[in-house]
């Protein structure tokens, strides 16, 4: 088993920040890619930014500039810090991870619980 476990959402006022983190615990041979996805209310599912273990980071097209994905991959942890939040950023975090659990074993997709990031005057 594979838990995701992510922490850093609130309210905050446009223009504000805050730092995402999640931590991925478990049966983990190697981490291929973390990274956060969002969902806001009536739209789809959207990246947000990926860091991949090779240390190539993608973000959405709606953070760039804004936002900064980092990772630890000896703690299988991964970091978004989000700068510059504007109220449209307002969505449920999902953590996202990559992983295999052997070295043989396919690539699996885990996802956290989800945290609240909220913008708002």
């Amino acid at each position: 088993q594979v838990q995701l476990v992510g922490s850093g959402g609130g309210l905050v006022q446009p223009g504000g920040s805050l730092r995402l983190s999640c931590a991925a615990s478990g049966t983990i041979f190697s981490v291929n890619v973390m990274g956060w996805y969002r969902l806001a209310p009536g739209k789809q599912r959207e990246l947000v930014a990926t860091f991949s273990s090779d240390g190539n980071t993608n973000y959405g097209d709606s953070v760039k500039g804004r936002f900064t994905i980092s990772g630890d991959y000896a703690k299988n942890t991964v970091y978004l810090q989000m700068n510059n939040l504007k109220p449209e950023d307002t969505a449920v975090y999902y953590c996202n991870l990559r992983s295999r659990r052997s070295p043989l074993s396919p690539e699996a997709t885990y996802w956290g619980q989800g945290t609240q990031v909220t913008v708002s005057s």
